[in-house]
């Protein structure tokens, strides 16, 4: 398996080669896997790839027989030789397509994380994209993931140690700006309203800290998974806690880039996460962490950091929350070690390079 860190592949040897990257849904959608796409996309083109986009379409991870037709046409429409990476949130359930490919095409699987990894999924469902995925890994050629948790996940679905690399995101360190001295809080959540996010356990926590002075701000789309939106909104009223929370929605970069700057605290209680890009961007902002052990969140985020609790406890994160609220100087000290690890975490030209040179090894 490839380090996740270091690459020898120079900007020279990158020149003049050409990949097709297979993505369903929209490029530009606010999530961390196609903010992963995108970057990866970017460096390359920058560094002399001609990178060509496969637009896969929508509905995705539970595409109808149309959807998954379209797809499979548009895959095998790259010429054979060309490098073809497949998101796994697509290839996942393309095993059909996947066999197919491995027969003209290099096919390299990108795994963000395990589609049977979802929160909330019934165990049918489970069962039926674990083998699934299974199947569609076993005709890569290679498979990239984002960490190393991630990896080890993959294992389990018969992707050996020779067909493994792992490329991690890259984290862009900023200068941390001051900030208006307040009374309240500032917390902080980044991440798609979904089960797997645990804004459920975050705001039953908050509840019990009703006393102290902080106000919540969530970023993310609401409009992924409306049964879960709308659990958020019911829990919000339930505990009276319109005032103290703020739904933000969708932001761009330059607005999200503000809300971490103008933040005390970063939180987010995700039941699992292939990686967690919204925890290194918020420690390259400076700002203290609470998350969750689950995932690939411990290997992310350094106990020097933040806080980590189980995921679905909301006593641990009451506890951690309340840490962070009646204790500034903590704050103040996790927040220099969290800009402290991002400053050693690969810049998204490094992590390029070494998508770059996986691909050239191949």
């Amino acid at each position: 398996m490839k380090p996740p860190y270091e690459s020898t592949t120079s900007n020279d040897n990158m020149n003049h080669r050409e990949l097709a990257f297979g993505v369903p849904g929209d490029i530009n959608t606010a999530t961390g896997g196609y903010a992963y796409n995108r970057k990866i996309m970017s460096e390359l083109t920058q560094a002399g790839w001609k990178v060509v986009l496969v637009a896969l379409g929508d509905g995705f991870p539970d595409p109808d027989d149309v959807a998954l037709s379209k797809a499979h046409q548009k895959l095998m429409a790259v010429a054979p030789g060309t490098p073809l990476v497949v998101d796994g949130l697509a290839l996942g359930v393309m095993p059909e397509t996947a066999k197919a490919l491995s027969k003209e095409h290099t096919l390299i699987a990108l795994v963000h994380h395990p589609l049977a990894l979802e929160s909330g999924l019934s165990k049918e469902k489970i069962a039926r994209l674990k083998s699934s995925e299974t199947l569609s890994l076993e005709h890569a050629k290679h498979v990239i993931v984002t960490s190393g948790a991630t990896a080890k996940i993959v294992k389990d679905f018969g992707v050996t140690e020779d067909r493994l690399s792992v490329v991690i995101p890259g984290t862009e360190v900023l200068a941390k700006a001051p900030k208006v001295a307040t009374t309240m809080t500032k917390l902080l959540s980044v991440g798609t309203i979904t089960h797997r996010k645990g804004f459920d356990i975050l705001i039953k926590a908050l509840a019990l800290l009703k006393s102290l002075n902080w106000h919540l701000t969530i970023v993310g789309d609401t409009t992924r998974d409306d049964e879960c939106a709308r659990q958020v909104d019911q829990l919000i009223h339930q505990h009276q806690l319109q005032t103290r929370i703020t739904i933000a929605g969708v932001l761009s970069e330059a607005d999200l880039s503000e809300r971490y700057a103008g933040s005390d605290v970063f939180v987010l209680a995700s039941r699992f996460e292939g990686y967690g890009m919204a925890y290194t961007e918020a420690m390259a902002h400076g700002l203290p962490i609470i998350g969750t052990t689950a995932g690939a969140i411990a290997d992310t985020v350094t106990h020097q950091a933040g806080l980590l609790v189980a995921p679905d406890s909301v006593e641990e994160l009451a506890k951690a929350l309340k840490t962070m609220l009646n204790e500034p100087k903590t704050r103040e000290n996790y927040a220099k070690e969290a800009k402290k690890t991002a400053s050693f975490l690969p810049s998204w030209q490094a992590s390029a390079a070494l998508f770059a040179e996986v691909i050239l090894a191949i």
